[in-house]
């Protein structure tokens, strides 16, 4: 399984959306879009897991790709590291 970020997506794209982006590579397991928790409004990026070959075919060929009037960028999605003052605590 492999978590993909995608980012620069248009405001007005809806979990559903992005899902069906990328469902012409395999199953997607799951497929978020990233709202602001004061706006209520889409932060222009979101997270798909899907099976890892699917997942690098549909990185390689949906990165830098026109989606809505937006280049869209896909990559291998990381995680957070922890914010430096927990790293403070003892």
């Amino acid at each position: 399984m492999k978590r993909l970020f995608v980012g620069n997506l248009p405001f007005v794209t809806t979990d559903e959306d992005l899902a069906s982006l990328f469902t012409s590579f395999g199953s997607v397991n799951s497929a978020r879009v990233i709202i602001d928790r004061q706006t209520g409004r889409s932060r222009g990026f979101g997270f798909v897991e899907m099976d890892g070959t699917e997942a690098t075919e549909a990185m390689t060929k949906l990165n830098d790709s026109d989606y809505g009037g937006r280049r869209i960028r896909v990559s291998e999605a990381h995680e957070r590291e922890q914010k430096e003052k927990d790293s403070f605590r003892r």
